[in-house]
């Protein structure tokens, strides 16, 4: 391998923050690396340079860290996780020693008790024989880890005779270590099963021939062949068949899809009802799903700001603990007359207490489990930061085409001018003539027609011509009619009361008929999404202050809008420029802003915002790519889940905070009496790491 070549790895066995830091140094000074960087959130390495497996994974020993390529791990079969026993049998012997040690103590009452203390002392050693390795080199590096702190508390308590409580804090560390290993893997199970989501296989038709094989064989253009209840293992085109597809692994949607003819299909979604086939258009590394995957990861591994915070203090609270617990052992003894070894001991439990792992871990384990419960849920958030600052916004700006509308015209009138005529005739001919178009407007009247069942194909159309910028016209059974712009046909009254009433109204006017007479007059309106209104209300409802829509269109149809809506203010004839100058006037005003748009007309806004949000079709990798969050199922009802998924987020960061540091400073406190013993420590940091960590796992179950 390439020193310049770059792989990365799944790590099972990663159980801390701090052990994430130790195992990226330690790989990084592997001879041949030139670079290593740890995801603690996905459980993930990245190398640049040369190192092998078996190198890597004796980096990580002192965590028991397995190593396995991106690749392999995919598949359960890949890896079998090595049974309980196996994994801690060195602490459950050292468990049975101290059982057998205190039966020991309570037969043996008279002297010498040389049983009960060997009994203790193998424990200890056996127990702790990996802790005081890796606490011992730390040590010789002048590296004050948790190994560190706990191997000088241990050995030190086996000096001064209290080996029961030297023996109960080796097993107590160690029940600390597998619970908080457990707490970090759920928190990871979000990403997992999203890696779970697509097979691993699918059956193709490739040169008239049918055949099962991997995803990563799959070609661009291989047809894919999906019965019922089947998943679909590649990102396609429809090419045959009709079916409903469940979309939830990719969008958050509840409601199955209708597929049929050209529709777009996503891997990892489930093909319910009907039989397809499938042209594949993207390689297995590129599909939807293995993009938000990446991103997902990405922005686990992202730290927030509270989290650098974090790191930055802890940096400074370790050397402080130690000095602490230095003068606890020196200042009594030399200046209060205090017995030495009462004082040594409690100088041991202040640095066992004063492990700074509950607070390292406060944050992470927060913010991993908020984005992976995000992302189950059709959110793409790309890193804790943005995660915060949703969490703190005032204001949130809306697009209006696309955003807060469908972003695609829809009928809403047809009015027959002459009794003599049916609708249905002339809709039948209207959209005769609207199939050769490709204007959206036309697409629209022809929606409208197989809505209602009528087929147009029948009618021959003879003489098309499309008058650009005005309409088409062509000739029907010998009779030449015309669809588009009132610009085309001679008005009178009622006709003009009907298209003012349409312009009040905010909705897009034409006219069909002849050169002599207007058969009907068709109104077509941008209509609003159906989630807008509820969106926008539980948004004030959570106390967002300012809800202002920003769009290029003109004030009336914006008012009209933004009436629908509710939004707050509304700004109309705006270019991208005045957009940007929008959000800045906001951020003057309220602080903290969100921009939520296409992903690319809005570009400068969205860009300028605190946090940028697309509504992201799923798979339009423009928006992936470009916002800050994204809405994969274009579903606006998603966007009040992640203002309060990010408030919680925030919230429970400051409990975690708070709650390790108050229970670190009350036990310290009883270091004044004399009452803080080793086993209060460790219970103590123990503790304190446990509920931080299951608080932040809370997180995944937000709705």
């Amino acid at each position: 391998m390439a020193k310049s070549e770059t792989r990365r790895y799944r790590l099972t066995g990663l159980s801390c923050t701090s052990c994430s830091a130790k195992f990226e140094k330690n790989v990084q000074e592997l001879e041949g690396v030139s670079e290593a960087k740890v995801n603690y959130g996905a459980a993930k390495l990245t190398v640049t340079g040369q190192a092998s497996i078996a190198e890597l994974e004796q980096a990580g020993a002192f965590d028991n860290i397995k190593v396995k390529p991106e690749q392999e791990i995919d598949t359960e079969a890949t890896h079998q996780k090595p049974a309980f026993w196996r994994e801690n049998r060195s602490q459950l012997i050292a468990a049975v020693l101290i059982i057998l040690a205190f039966v020991s103590q309570l037969t043996m009452m008279g002297e010498p008790r040389f049983l009960t203390a060997s009994l203790f002392i193998a424990a200890i050693i056996i127990g702790g024989y990996a802790l005081f390795i890796e606490g011992i080199k730390d040590l010789i590096k002048f590296d004050f880890s948790m190994a560190t702190l706990m191997t000088i508390a241990i050995i030190g308590a086996a000096l001064i005779g209290d080996f029961a409580e030297g023996a109960i804090v080796v097993i107590l560390f160690a029940i600390s270590e597998m619970l908080e290993r457990y707490a970090a893997d759920r928190a990871r199970q979000s990403i997992s099963s999203l890696v779970k989501v697509a097979p691993k296989v699918a059956t193709i038709r490739r040169n008239d021939l049918e055949q099962t094989i991997a995803v990563q064989d799959i070609q661009i253009n291989d047809v894919m062949l999906i019965k019922p209840g089947q998943k679909i293992a590649m990102d396609g085109i429809v090419i045959k068949g009709e079916s409903t597809v469940n979309q939830a692994a990719i969008t958050g949607e509840a409601l199955p899809v209708d597929k049929q003819l050209s529709d777009e299909v996503f891997a990892g979604t489930l093909n319910e009802a009907g039989y397809l086939e499938v042209q594949v258009t993207k390689l297995a590394a590129d599909t939807t799903i293995a993009k938000i995957i990446q991103l997902v990861e990405a922005a686990q591994g992202e730290r927030a700001p509270a989290q650098a915070f974090v790191d930055k203090f802890a940096k400074i609270y370790t050397p402080f603990i130690i000095l602490l617990a230095t003068l606890i052992v020196i200042l009594p003894p030399l200046f209060f007359g205090g017995d030495w070894q009462r004082w040594f001991y409690q100088g041991l439990s202040v640095l066992v207490v004063g492990c700074p792992c509950s607070l390292v871990i406060s944050t992470p384990v927060s913010i991993v489990s908020a984005i992976g419960n995000a992302a189950r849920h059709g959110v793409l958030v790309k890193g804790g930061i943005y995660l915060e600052e949703m969490g703190k916004l005032q204001a949130i700006a809306f697009d209006k085409t696309g955003t807060l509308t469908e972003g695609k015209p829809t009928v809403t009138d047809f009015v027959v001018l002459d009794d003599q005529f049916e609708a249905t005739d002339l809709l039948q001919k209207i959209s005769a003539l609207e199939i050769y178009s490709q204007h959206p407007l036309a697409s629209a009247i022809v929606a409208l027609s197989q809505k209602r069942g009528i087929d147009a194909t029948p009618i021959s159309i003879e003489n098309f011509k499309s008058l650009t910028g005005r309409g088409v016209q062509g000739d029907i059974y010998g009779i030449t009619y015309s669809i588009g712009s009132p610009t085309l046909f001679v008005s009178d009254s009622k006709i003009d009361t009907i298209k003012q009433d349409f312009h009040r109204k905010s909705k897009t006017v034409i006219y069909f008929g002849t050169s002599d007479q207007v058969l009907a007059v068709i109104g077509l309106q941008d209509a609003v999404r159906q989630t807008s209104r509820q969106t926008i209300q539980a948004l004030q409802t959570l106390g967002v202050k300012e809800t202002v829509m920003l769009t290029g269109d003109n004030q009336a149809t914006a008012d009209q809008i933004g009436r629908e809506v509710g939004v707050s203010a509304v700004k109309a004839n705006l270019m991208p420029a005045d957009k940007l100058k929008e959000i800045q006037a906001l951020q003057a005003t309220f602080g903290r802003v969100a921009m939520i748009g296409d992903g690319v007309n809005d570009a400068p806004a969205l860009a300028m915002a605190n946090v940028g949000i697309a509504m992201g079709v799923a798979g339009t990798d423009t928006a992936l790519e470009t916002a800050d969050i994204t809405l994969m199922g274009d579903d606006l009802a998603r966007l009040p889940f992640i203002v309060r998924l990010s408030r919680s987020t925030l919230r429970t960061i400051k409990q975690n905070i708070t709650f390790s540091l108050a229970l670190k400073v009350i036990a310290l406190l009883l270091v004044i009496p004399g009452w803080l013993t080793l086993w209060i420590a460790i219970l103590a940091d123990m503790g304190a790491t446990i509920l931080v960590t299951l608080n932040g796992i809370r997180l995944m179950r937000v709705k």
